[in-house]
């Protein structure tokens, strides 16, 4: 069944200080508040246009939300639900820090009929958070997640690759953190440096020195097998791209089709796995799910290069037919 986010953005909103690589407004693409009647409109619009068979989601996105003004989130949360009636909406959901968290607000959010929470992790290294002035501790992270659950909401993670003072082990050790958490689902995002940061300025001075795509994608794609061999739904891989945000606007791993670049990257490494397992000969096919070609092929037909510079191959076609398998390989006699 076809799913529908409805995102809500509360720019910055209940932040209580500035992360060293965060500028809310080029992120989430919105220089201003939301007005109420703005969002009444916007979800109203959303509804009518949505499919009669899809499951929707009311998000509110942006900032920290419940570090807002408590009446001012339930105004956000009483519009929401004004437009519970239709049965096809399945939650709400929201994103917030990990420290600002706790039975009360907990309580309330039950009452107001959230259904999801997602945590702003980023690390689970006390190091690297204080390094990034993330303003909390791994602990923290912790305590919510678990308060979070024993409340009955779903649990959603977001991390961070390659942040200041992390490196490739930190990487992995916090998604394994983040495992033992067992949430619902995780975000990754690679860093990337945006301008009006403290993080760009510790850039210009080559204090900082960001992922190349090509280290960000080898790094993920080893998240995301970690994460659903552990059943973990991986529902964000990379920043969202917008106006604001684009390979001409940020510095770093920052690519429009992320997920899809770990996603052929695994696949290009499984590929060759069974190929140094088997004897083929100069020509082979290559058959897949017609879903699966433009990963096969890799980014500028980079996965076919290489297959063919490291073994020798002279024509590898890739033929689309219904099958459950990532791929086939087939010698071709053509």
């Amino acid at each position: 069944m076809r799913k529908i986010n409805i995102p809500i953005f509360v720019s910055h909103q209940g932040c209580p200080n500035d992360c060293i690589f965060c500028n809310q407004k080029k992120i989430t693409g919105v220089y201003k508040k939301e007005k109420w009647e703005e969002i009444r409109e916007k979800i109203s619009s959303y509804i009518k246009s949505a499919p009669n068979e899809c499951e929707i989601e009311i998000s509110f996105f942006g900032g920290s939300f419940t570090g807002i003004d408590f009446d001012e989130q339930n105004m956000y949360l009483d519009i929401a639900n004004e437009f519970l009636y239709d049965k096809r909406i399945k939650g709400i959901r929201l994103s917030t820090r990990p420290d600002y968290i706790n039975d009360k607000i907990l309580k309330n959010l039950k009452e107001k009929n959230v259904t999801a929470i997602e945590l702003g992790v980023q690390s689970m290294n006390d190091r690297v958070l204080d390094m990034n002035k993330r303003g909390l501790k791994c602990i923290d992270t912790i305590n919510a997640s678990n308060l979070i659950k024993e409340y009955g909401f779903e649990l959603g993670l977001q991390m961070m690759v390659g942040m200041y003072g992390s490196d490739y082990d930190e990487d992995i050790n916090t998604a394994k953190e983040l495992i033992k958490l067992k949430p619902h689902c995780v975000r990754i995002y690679p860093t990337v440096v945006i301008k009006e940061t403290e993080l760009y300025d510790l850039y210009k001075c080559k204090a900082f020195v960001p992922y190349t795509l090509e280290k960000a994608v080898t790094v993920c794609s080893k998240l995301l097998m970690m994460f659903e061999e552990n059943n973990i739904k991986v529902i964000r891989l990379g920043l969202m791209a917008s106006d604001e945000i684009n390979e001409k606007t940020v510095f770093g791993p920052y690519h429009s089709s992320f997920r899809e670049l770990c996603e052929s990257y695994i696949l290009y490494n499984e590929i060759r796995d069974e190929v140094k397992k088997n004897k083929y000969g100069e020509n082979i096919n290559i058959y897949c799910n017609k879903k699966n070609i433009s990963k096969i092929i890799g980014n500028k037909r980079c996965n076919i290069n290489k297959l063919k510079d490291e073994f020798g191959f002279k024509n590898i076609n890739i033929i689309a037919e219904k099958t459950d398998k990532m791929f086939d390989i087939k010698n071709s006699h053509s």
